[in-house]
């Protein structure tokens, strides 16, 4: 198989990262007899630096042409006092949008090699975190228009607009209860329809999808309540289908309940077209150049983009298998490490990655 993957490294520890990454999709590549051409662009900060754009066309153009884009991290205080169009998660937004990204599905599994690094109580991480959230992209509080900042009354006033239409729900729906299909045909659906017009939408919109999927069981749940209940037993969660904005923080919560940021994986993808996948986790300019940055998440990222983006499942499960592999071997990186393991660099991790390959 022949592929073009467009690699966008981004700021702080992205460049690493994305490093081992995509060597270890080229590792696999060799092992399987693929051919993986790389291609690099700019985001982010690293954009706004070289163009004056957190989104150069040039980029846009890259990542329209590959079979899939492989993205790191973007974002960092040196660019915080830029105005709002030209901060570097603009470009994150923007490529979403301009691949028309409106489903990101976000794994949260707790590996047994990492069952120390939990924090959950024992008992109740002893009962299995093994969940997925499939988060609406493209729509709700984050796109909504109007939006801005003015005065009011004499008063500086900021306003967004929550807005999603029915194919925007239906949409996305049907990934989440194909997801399921997959894995224990169990869709949760949370919303917060007690008080949002959206939210009562989104409920008519995914009852109304469901009756295509009587082998998937649904339930609902309002989003304060589900957050709580990620943390009182995540063991009763298989899908989360939510929107945007709710998608955002719960996705977040649940991937630090297994111990580190730096160990989860993520897949965006559209209708058609290349998807993008990336690592959860931020830049974390205070490690950037220091060679103690996790590569796992991206390494990860990488066996989903085999998976969903090339349909490669037994190279996928050759990464994943090697990642843990690692893991039963003891190497850590510092956000993982626990007493008695082997400490490990970003570059280390890489490697010992691809000797278990």
């Amino acid at each position: 198989m022949q592929k073009k993957i467009c690699l966008l490294p981004g700021d702080g520890i992205g460049p690493e990262i994305l490093a081992q990454g995509a060597s270890v999709l080229a590792a696999v590549a060799q092992k399987f007899g693929h051919m993986f051409e790389f291609d690099e662009a700019l985001i982010g900060g690293a954009a706004v630096d070289a163009t004056g754009s957190p989104l150069p066309e040039e980029t846009v153009e890259k990542c329209r042409k590959a079979d899939a884009v492989f993205l790191a991290a973007v974002g960092g205080p040196q660019w915080d006092g830029l105005k709002p169009e030209q901060r570097p998660e603009k470009g994150l937004l923007g490529i979403r949008k301009a691949l028309g990204l409106f489903a990101n599905l976000r794994p949260a599994l707790l590996l047994p090699e990492l069952a120390g690094a939990c924090l959950l109580r024992p008992d109740v991480a002893a009962r299995g975190l093994d969940l997925i959230v499939v988060r609406e992209l493209t729509g709700d509080i984050y796109f909504g228009e109007p939006r801005g900042i003015e005065t009011r009354n004499g008063r500086r006033t900021g306003y967004n607009t929550m807005m999603y239409d029915e194919e925007e729900i239906r949409r996305i729906a049907k990934v989440a209860f194909e997801t399921a299909r997959q894995r224990r045909r169990k869709v949760c659906s949370v919303e917060k329809s007690n008080v949002l017009e959206t939210s009562r939408l989104w409920k008519e919109v995914v009852l109304e999808t469901h009756k295509d999927y009587a082998d998937v069981e649904l339930s609902h749940m309002y989003v304060d309540n589900a957050a709580m209940q990620l943390v009182r037993d995540p063991s009763q969660f298989d899908v989360i289908l939510t929107g945007n904005i709710f998608g955002d923080i719960l996705s977040d919560e649940a991937s630090v309940l297994t111990g580190s940021l730096g160990m989860l994986p993520s897949a965006s993808l559209g209708a058609s077209g290349p998807g993008l996948f990336e690592p959860i986790h931020g830049s974390a300019p205070d490690i950037a150049g220091r060679d103690k940055a996790n590569p796992l998440a991206t390494i990860l990222s990488g066996a989903m983009l085999l998976r969903l983006g090339f349909n490669l499942t037994e190279e996928a499960e050759c990464i994943e298998n090697a990642v843990r592999r690692a893991l039963r071997d003891e190497f850590r990186t510092e956000d993982i490490m626990e007493p008695g393991m082997i400490k490990v660099g970003c570059e280390a991790m890489g490697r010992k990655v691809i000797e278990r390959l």
